[in-house]
């Protein structure tokens, strides 16, 4: 176990420094420059923002000196918002996706559950047909399509009651966190309900489920002891992508409902060509991705003790 996790671990910081490599010289690609908004500046000042943030040096010397800051934990200072260094937008916006993403996961890993369970439990019946329509719609639909949707049904539901029961936007209480997170989590539920349904499928008719039968345990104790344990194995698997993607993921449910979070920051530096904010969230996002895959991984094998991580 202790191996595998230094394994694990080595193989993640590898797959960070690819991430972060990548990301520098695909930035350095993009057509456009950096200080193109400063307004009426001089050659003299322009220079000099040039040696701040070392524009002037060659592509080799910033690579050597963006991976030196990055191993000191230093993501440097954004270009467009005036003495803010990426480290305090992280700090300050992250937890806001967090939050968002975590009640999210909570909504999809709890109704991806439920639902293809119900699913495997009546197979071809209308309950299965009627939530697999379902699956199908959240799988193709977009998450701003849902995100529109969801804000226009407040509004809606807002003017009929001739109050504002649940706010349109913004960020603050538990009420604002409901409908953005609900929106934000209803591909991956679809996704999971699927999964859980193939899943569940299989362990049913498994040979363990017929024995318990016929020793006539309840339906209950099948249920819950030999299918769902047994079937849930799948989704642990993807869960860990699955928080990394939609913690990191939420940009345009963060930019319709008017939600701080650091998505809605990682677009605007991609619109502002802000290269230290684009690569210091990149970098982040990855890094994030890369350890919750590698937890999951861990938790697997504590879960089902007939892996053998070794």
């Amino acid at each position: 176990m202790f191996r595998y996790t230094v394994k694990r671990l080595i193989q993640g910081v590898i797959t960070v420094w690819f991430i972060a490599t990548a990301t520098f010289f695909a930035m350095h690609l993009v057509p456009g420059d950096p200080l193109a908004d400063e307004k009426a500046v001089t050659a003299e000042i322009r220079t000099n923002l040039e040696a701040k943030y070392g524009l002037d040096k060659s592509t080799g010397q910033q690579y050597l000196i963006f991976m030196k800051n990055l191993a000191a934990g230093d993501f440097g200072i954004s270009f467009t918002q005036q003495n803010r260094e990426v480290n305090d937008i992280i700090r300050e916006h992250f937890p806001v996706s967090a939050t968002l993403g975590i009640l999210a996961i909570v909504f999809a890993g709890l109704g991806g559950v439920l639902w293809g369970a119900l699913t495997a439990l009546y197979r071809n019946k209308l309950p299965d047909i009627v939530i697999m329509f379902l699956v199908i719609l959240g799988i193709s639909v977009p998450s701003f399509v849902f995100a529109a949707i969801g804000q226009l049904s407040l509004v809606g539901l807002n003017a009929l009651l001739g109050a504002s029961i649940l706010p349109i936007a913004g960020w603050g209480t538990v009420w604002h966190m409901l409908v953005p997170s609900l929106v934000l989590g209803l591909g991956t539920m679809a996704y999971l309900t699927r999964l859980m349904r193939s899943s569940m499928l299989e362990i049913v008719n498994s040979d363990f489920v017929r024995t318990a039968k016929s020793k006539g345990l309840p339906a209950t104790r099948i249920f819950t002891r030999h299918q769902l344990r047994n079937a849930i194995l799948p989704v642990i698997t993807v869960l860990g992508p699955s928080i990394a993607a939609i913690t990191t993921g939420g940009f345009v449910v963060e930019i319709v409902f008017a939600i701080p979070g650091l998505g809605r920051y990682f677009v605007q530096a991609v619109q502002q060509l802000d290269y230290t904010v684009i690569m210091g969230t990149t970098v982040f996002y990855g890094a994030f991705l890369v350890f919750m895959v590698i937890v999951v991984d861990l938790l697997y094998g504590m879960v089902d003790p007939r892996v053998r991580l070794e």
